[in-house]
């Protein structure tokens, strides 16, 4: 089916970055902000990357990945892994390297048909040169299968060194469930995926005892971060660093669905506290270090998108707050079920909408 896009464009027509309509404007810290509908139709979008010199590509969780450029219609692509797309499960990231140009790798993760259920999966294809389709894609990693639909994880982010890191979930064990605190099983874990050449692709466990992590990001001196979702209560933004153990199942700031302790409580001796918490949840998904480029007082905050109350979110690591950090919400019309958020090459920061169908992107007005 033909999707609808920019200013009423036929045909599916040429889709560049910078063209929009349904212009809005949205009070924030910053001064007032304008949101434009870069893109519409879509089907469920769970994450956006760009491409360089111009265009982008998302992900639709039925299993289409779209390409949009210069000289490119909005097209779904060939070469897409079959996906599993039960309950949470589906085509899910998207990430472009920095060594396209040469490589012309387009990463994913999903959820893999495994059986009767899933298991979160990634790889990798290259695109080809008419921009058609990925080519020889190659399955790079795959955890655990489970039967069920639920937490995947499966956030991709590129390590300065070329390396890939992965999250997955713990698919929805629940705090019975020990798969997290297992070092013998890719539950509930970061992985790191390196490139060994001819010996392939070496798998190194980075951090155990995650729940369900779908929001993952660099910061500019290459610390990694992580948001997850906790129970009822509990979400949390992580610092990520090797070795290290974030508690769940044993701990958490949340309670049981219907009530109850988890585990210990909210602290263990040898695991880690997050930098903050949600309480009540607020399901974070999508997360970006903000360089400042266009909003320079905005410069190295947390972004992230709330799939159940409706807004992006803003951190600010410098002002402390009794959860962690101060926080801003930037609510409007178009922050529906905000399922990822990604600061583009100029600067703007642009969010995805899974109950607009639509990728939006946030900028200074005027």
């Amino acid at each position: 089916m033909m999707k609808s896009f920019v200013r009423g464009l036929a045909g599916g027509a040429l889709l560049f970055p910078g063209l929009a309509f349904g212009d809005s404007t949205v009070a924030t810290s910053a001064g007032p902000m304008r949101i434009e509908q870069v893109a519409s139709g879509l089907d469920e979008p769970w994450a956006v990357d760009f491409l360089p010199g111009g265009g982008f590509v998302v992900t639709e969780r039925d299993g289409r990945l779209l390409l949009a450029g210069d000289g490119v219609d909005l097209a779904p692509l060939t070469g897409v892994p079959p996906v599993f797309a039960q309950g949470q499960g589906g085509l899910l990231d998207v990430m472009i390297p920095a060594d396209f140009a040469q490589s012309r790798r387009v990463w994913v993760s999903y959820a893999m048909p495994v059986g009767t259920g899933g298991a979160t999966a990634a790889g990798f294809g290259r695109l080809a040169e008419d921009g058609s389709g990925l080519e020889d894609f190659q399955l790079v990693f795959m955890a655990d299968p489970a039967r069920g639909g639920r937490h995947f994880g499966a956030r991709l982010v590129e390590a300065p060194d070329g390396s890939v890191f992965l999250t997955t979930g713990d698919r929805g064990t629940g705090p019975e469930g020990m798969q997290s605190q297992d070092g013998s099983s890719a539950l509930g874990k970061v992985i790191r995926l390196t490139d060994a050449g001819a010996d392939g692709w070496q798998t190194t466990l980075v951090s155990l005892g995650h729940r369900n992590a779908q929001g993952a990001a660099l910061a500019a001196d290459g610390t990694l971060y992580a948001v997850e979702h906790g129970a009822q209560g509990g979400d949390e933004l992580n610092r990520i660093e090797p070795g290290r153990n974030y508690g769940w199942p044993v701990i958490s700031y949340g309670v049981n669905y219907g009530g109850g302790r988890i585990g210990e409580g909210a602290r263990k001796e040898g695991m880690e506290q997050p930098l903050h918490y949600w309480d009540p949840s607020i399901a974070p998904s999508g997360l970006m270090v903000y360089s400042g480029r266009l909003v320079p007082q905005w410069a190295g905050d947390f972004f992230f998108g709330s799939l159940n109350s409706d807004f992006l979110g803003r951190l600010d690591p410098d002002t402390p707050a009794p959860t962690g950090f101060a926080e801003e919400r930037i609510a409007a019309s178009e922050t529906g079920r905000v399922r990822d958020v990604a600061e583009a090459p100029d600067g703007s920061i642009w969010f995805l909408s899974v109950h607009d169908g639509a990728v939006y992107r946030l900028s200074p007005e005027g």
